[in-house]
């Protein structure tokens, strides 16, 4: 890691293509894009699957009849694949701030959901940061961290693919669990300030009197995956003295990648891995 600056693209690459898709990774595979942030649900059969949010965000989301969804939902765990797998989601709704904020993403309608299976099998060459979308205030949603994490390495087993994923969260219980029962699978602790004010809650320990970069070393492994916004430069440099490797999300400014990878940072997670200044 510390030899290569590392360009993950995040949810595929978000800002170029439809996320967290199958188009929209081959699309990034053929611009160069080799790394990749990634979100992962489980259905009401058990298939991890590739997408962000807890319920159906109406913003990406269409309906089998072609309709945008009027609210949000129903939760991902509530479908059975093959339901799941009738929701169109290769563009962004027009009008919204969502639409606003990615004008330079190219729809590909028709782009359905897909599996972690399908998508480690169709990027052979492409190396995962895997986000386990569970929540603590909303455990009813999701399957527990443990499960989703043992589900996610079983699949990234059988695809051959165990040396080529990274596993992460804000609920650190997943991870954690990793650690103990499948220490060989690369991991990292996701941050940002709700997390860390509500720590006991996120991470399900007590972190009296330790800085951030200190409650991840103690969980082991050797990245942390912190908000870009709240980052100091003296907390990238406490994290290399423990021997973290900092790769900050979202970074999307041309300017602040410069200055991130300026204090040091290994790497950045980007909706833009287009626009990442070259070392």
């Amino acid at each position: 890691m510390a030899d290569e600056f590392l360009i993950i693209g995040h949810r595929g690459a978000r800002g170029l293509y439809p996320e967290n898709t199958l188009e929209g990774f081959a699309e990034a595979l053929g611009a160069g894009v080799r790394r990749f942030e990634i979100d992962i649900a489980i259905t009401a059969d058990g298939m991890p699957v590739l997408y962000h949010d807890l319920v159906l965000n109406p913003d990406i989301t269409r309906g089998p009849d072609g309709a945008w969804l009027a609210r949000p939902g129903p939760p991902i765990r509530a479908l059975r694949l093959f339901e799941l797998q009738g929701f169109d989601v290769g563009r962004i709704r027009p009008g919204t701030a969502y639409a606003a904020r990615y004008p330079a993403q190219r729809p590909i309608d028709g782009a359905r959901i897909p599996t972690l299976e399908a998508v480690l099998a169709a990027a052979p060459e492409a190396w995962f940061t895997i986000e386990l979308k569970t929540n603590p205030k909303r455990r009813e949603l999701t399957v527990t961290g443990p499960e989703m994490a043992e589900r996610v390495v079983a699949v990234a087993e059988a695809a051959g693919a165990i040396g080529r994923i990274r596993v992460q969260s804000f609920d650190w219980r997943g991870p954690r669990h990793l650690g103990r029962v499948r220490p060989e699978v690369a991991r990292a602790w996701l941050t940002e300030p709700k997390t860390v004010e509500a720590a006991a809650l996120w991470w399900g320990i007590e972190v009296a009197g330790r800085s951030v970069p200190q409650a991840v070393a103690a969980e082991g492994g050797d990245c942390w995956t912190p908000e870009h916004c709240s980052l100091t430069r003296a907390a990238v440099a406490e994290a290399g003295s423990l021997g973290l490797a900092v790769i900050p999300w979202t970074v999307n400014e041309p300017a602040e990648m410069a200055r991130l990878r300026d204090w040091g940072v290994a790497g950045l997670i980007t909706d833009r891995p287009d626009l990442v200044p070259s070392g």
